[in-house]
């Protein structure tokens, strides 16, 4: 994998949460280890196949931890690690930004 160099912190951060899902999933993963299915309730609208890749791609960021417990039947959890959830800290001030500001966001025409 080649390595990126970013132009400031801010490049860096969208970088690994940027997209529609991952910050979703982060959120949903702030109360503990959720199971597949779980998560896939926990954030509404995903598909399966959006779901694992973004996993995967948390996974490889070092933000989500993947555990394989091998029972029948078989049970994996996602959980954040400790980047994952200092990710979500710094979350937070925008999500409270966006709860603020969401009638305004909402107003706003998309075509």
């Amino acid at each position: 994998m080649k390595k990126r160099t970013y132009s400031c912190g801010l490049d860096a951060a969208v970088d690994v949460v940027g997209g529609k899902w991952k910050a979703l999933i982060l959120w949903a993963l702030h109360g503990g280890a959720l199971r597949f299915g779980e998560l896939s309730r926990n954030v509404s609208g995903i598909s399966e196949k959006m779901l694992i890749q973004q996993l995967r791609e948390m996974e490889s960021y070092g933000l989500v931890h993947r555990e394989v417990y091998h029972q029948v039947p078989p049970k994996v959890e996602y959980s954040l690690t400790e980047f994952g959830h200092s990710l979500n800290t710094a979350l937070i001030p925008l999500g409270d930004w966006g709860e603020i500001h969401m009638e305004t966001i909402e107003a706003i025409p998309r075509s």
